[in-house]
């Protein structure tokens, strides 16, 4: 990998990890359409690492205060002193997390008759011959923001008139037991198939539920970032001590520069992302995802119908 290809995918990472576009769906199309054929899971790994800065970046403060929290609720956990019922704000976004974490264990769910975990789908889907995935991925991602959206107009303008709330940001803004259950599966589903965005999907189940938006974007955002340090901590130690006992070689001044445009590319992906929603542009991107799903889909059907790589025929398709 040279640096160009790097800083190009750093650049796909860090826009599309955060922007309800899907980061897997695009860095998928990317080396599809550059005939991008090495599979760098280091590099991979690396990107998650700056993307991870991103999110810290921008929320430290409010990490660092629900690091606290988490101190303190395991302390009174063990002098019994924990009351569910009493929890203040960050102490229910604490309990929340950790159960919108829950569900990702359903990951690791052997497939029956294979030697494939759920998780594995993933790796699978990103193959060129199964490029349609992808399209059709993108595809849901726009229906699930165009109904997110729609459905939390409904729900937030009836529970804020039922509560009396006239303070411009309706809807609800702590979260329930059902409510991050219902957001962990959907980041479940969203880790599989490459296409469906893991932000976009987790904000439009928390429109669904009639959370307010900007705290539903806050809690994909958080919620997120201990999947992005399990991911990153899996694909390491296989990128480190890959099976087989065989020696890594890395070029490391690539990866440090796809890295650190990750992260600031990121950083300002996430307050880009912030500032559309609270101004009530996410057309954009129900738009856009539209569009590319599309064109993905029907480049899909063409190359299956024909067996052939459109952008470099002399790539046979992967499957």
């Amino acid at each position: 990998m040279n640096v160009g290809e790097a800083i190009i995918q750093g650049i796909i990472q860090g826009l599309t990890e955060f922007l309800p576009v899907s980061s897997s769906g695009h860095l998928a199309i990317a080396q599809h359409f550059f005939g991008m054929t090495e599979d760098n899971l280091f590099f991979s790994v690396m990107l998650h690492i700056g993307t991870l800065a991103a999110v810290v970046g921008v929320y430290i403060k409010l990490i660092a205060g629900l690091l606290k929290e988490f101190g303190l609720m395991v302390k009174d956990i063990f002098t019994g002193k924990f009351r569910w019922s009493t929890m203040n704000t960050k102490r229910n976004m604490v309990m929340m997390l950790i159960i919108g974490l829950l569900p990702l264990f359903l990951l690791f769910i052997p497939i029956p008759g294979t030697d494939m975990n759920i998780k594995d789908l993933a790796d699978m889907f990103a193959r060129s011959g199964f490029f349609i995935v992808v399209g059709l991925s993108l595809l849901v991602t726009s229906t699930l923001l165009f109904v997110g959206d729609r459905i939390n107009r409904k729900t937030v303008s009836l529970y804020s008139e039922s509560k009396g709330d006239k303070s411009g940001t309706p809807g609800r803004k702590k979260y329930n037991v059902v409510d991050a259950l219902v957001v962990g599966v959907t980041q479940c589903i969203a880790a599989i198939f490459p296409g469906i965005s893991r932000s976009g999907s987790t904000l439009a189940a928390s429109e669904m539920r009639g959370i307010n938006k900007q705290a539903a974007l806050d809690y994909s955002f958080l919620l997120g970032t201990p999947a992005i340090v399990a991911a990153a901590l899996l694909e390491g130690k296989d990128a480190l001590f890959p099976e087989g006992g065989e020696k890594v070689t890395i070029d490391y001044f690539p990866v440090i520069i796809g890295m650190v445009v990750a992260a600031v590319v990121g950083f300002f992906a996430i307050k880009l992302f912030k500032w559309l929603l609270k101004t009530d542009r996410m057309y954009i991107f129900m738009i856009y995802t539209a569009v590319v799903g599309v064109i993905i889909t029907i480049v899909s059907i063409i190359e299956l119908s024909t067996g052939t790589n459109l952008f470099h025929p002399e790539q046979a398709l992967i499957f």
